[in-house]
């Protein structure tokens, strides 16, 4: 079952009447029971997976919260007695024993993941379909990436002391399984999201039609613009379109990942409002941005923070690097002082990179965000000295000019998602350099990609909505509340759209809906 499918609308319709009639105090019993039904329906072989991180975590939490509790106790009893230091070491041994727990289920889950991403690369993909490890058909299990890097940080707060360790199981079975996340995120922190999935919540008509409508509009962004113009970004893949063609098929593709990324996004958060649950925002309006930095603050914002949180901090702060730091200033200044914080990013990178995947464009596509991200920090003071002597800041169009800088330079690192072979990047890349064939734009070539001149005037005007609504955003906040105070107006938009998404989205025999970018991730 499909977040864009007509199944999924009439699952999601019924659990909404289902859950503000029932009891309030069985309403997060019932979520539990719909993430399930969901899940099965995208095949029962999967369960095992998700069971598998759900007990894991329970476990592992379970048991550092024992020892946790124990050590209060312990320390309650005997705090007259006990010296400082003896305090001291009595905590490092339970946190050495709960260190043993973290470090288990991290590798137990994390292997997991890696072979499931494993078998989507040859030769492993090439041995299952020769049917020598058949079980490894299986592929990438629904939401795996996503619920268990939720799960994972979640073990990793309770090992903080950040979190406290949730007893029942069957609410940890919840807050793993959650359904509208399962698909793409956004990646939830335990003490963000567990608590609005337990608590009762009462039928709010304002937020359930504030969701709604958010729906709608992911609806949009997926069907009309994402699903439409996929099919130019297929072809433009092709070998013979170089030069130019290349530079149209990062833009192309730009306008597809944000539509379906961030519509399955709004899908999710949207029904989520509707059941009286706040998730958090995973885009801010990312190509508004004025650097590649600001960027990813923008763009995928729960797998940035999970990153920060779990990747960059607790190697940036450790020992071999404060180590480092110490001795590299001595010898490199400043420079010196950073490193650590540059090998930080460089870890942090190559584990996002491989994240989204494990061929070697996936680990390209993170080294590169890296090193502009690196470069641009380390020529900062160049860039403020220039801006400083010509006062480009106080010119309204430099703005403009570095959010397109912007976004041409995001493209071309993207457009490396779309090439596993590196080498067919790399070429693609150097023939911008090299092929000037601007005439592909008016001599009819694109007419050639599996769209219509309709198909093109629909993407124009979706991108030119898009864009409008995304400038209110940025300046008025958000478009929902702003049109509150007109009724008709409001009910006049909604209808309008919804009639859009049923003209002119992109279905049509063996459409598929589900294709959705981020779920191969």
């Amino acid at each position: 079952m499909q977040i864009v499918s007509v199944s999924f609308l009439l699952f999601a319709a019924l659990l909404l009447i289902a859950y503000y009639l029932i009891p309030r105090k069985g309403q997060w019993l019932l979520l539990l029971a719909a993430s399930y039904l969901f899940y099965l329906w995208a095949g029962v072989e999967y369960l095992a997976f998700i069971l598998f991180t759900t007990l894991t975590t329970y476990g592992a939490t379970m048991l550092m919260d024992r020892n946790l509790r124990k050590q209060a106790g312990f320390l309650a009893e005997n705090k007259e007695s006990l010296t400082r230091e003896q305090r001291k070491s009595y905590k490092a041994g339970v946190k050495k024993t709960n260190r043993v727990f973290l470090v288990l289920c991290l590798v137990m889950n994390f292997t997991i993941l890696g072979l499931c991403k494993a078998c989507l690369v040859d030769p492993l993909r090439t041995a299952a379909g020769s049917g020598t490890f058949s079980f490894l058909t299986l592929g990438l299990p629904l939401g795996i990436s996503f619920y268990m890097f939720q799960s994972m940080g979640y073990v990793v707060d309770v090992y903080r002391e950040t979190a406290k360790a949730e007893r029942n199981p069957l609410k940890i079975a919840l807050f793993v399984s959650f359904f509208p996340q399962l698909v793409q995120g956004p990646i939830s922190k335990f003490g963000q999201l567990a608590p609005q999935l337990y608590a009762p919540h009462p039928f709010d008509g304002r937020q359930v039609s504030f969701g709604l409508q958010r729906m709608l509009w992911g609806y949009f962004k997926k069907l009309v613009i994402a699903d439409r113009i996929a099919a130019a970004v297929i072809a433009l893949r092709a070998p013979e379109y170089t030069g130019v063609s290349f530079l149209v098929l990062t833009v192309f593709y730009a306008v597809q990942i944000y539509g379906d990324f961030t519509g399955g996004i709004d899908v999710t958060v949207g029904l989520a409002q509707a059941l009286g649950i706040t998730m958090p925002e995973n885009f801010i309006r990312p190509y508004f941005s004025k650097n590649i930095a600001e960027y990813w603050r923008r763009w995928h914002i729960s797998l940035g923070e999970w990153m920060k949180d779990y990747i960059f901090y607790p190697i940036s702060v450790s020992q071999p690097m404060l180590k480092l730091s110490k001795s590299a200033r001595k010898k490199l200044g400043n420079f010196g002082k950073r490193l650590p914080v540059y090998v930080a990013s460089v870890a942090t990178w190559f584990v996002t990179g491989i994240w989204h995947g494990l061929t070697p464009n996936f680990v390209v596509w993170g080294m590169l965000n890296c090193f502009v991200i690196v470069v641009s920090e380390e020529l900062s003071p160049l860039y403020e000295r220039f801006h400083n002597r010509f006062h480009l800041k106080e010119k309204r169009w430099y703005g403009g000019f570095e959010i397109l800088r912007m976004f041409l330079l995001m493209n071309l690192i993207r457009a490396c998602d779309l090439f596993p072979h590196v080498g067919n990047y790399f070429v693609r890349l150097g023939s911008l350099f090299t092929t000037f064939n601007f005439h592909i734009l008016w001599d009819g070539t694109l007419m050639k990609l599996g769209l219509t001149g309709l198909d093109y005037g629909i993407l124009a005007g979706g991108c030119a909505l898009m864009l409008a609504v995304s400038l209110v955003q940025e300046k008025k906040g958000n478009v929902r509340e702003l049109l509150q105070g007109s009724t008709a107006l409001r009910y006049c938009l909604i209808f309008l759209l919804l009639v859009i998404v049923l003209l002119m989205g992109s279905y049509g025999i063996g459409y598929n809906a589900s294709s959705f970018i981020y779920t191969g991730f």
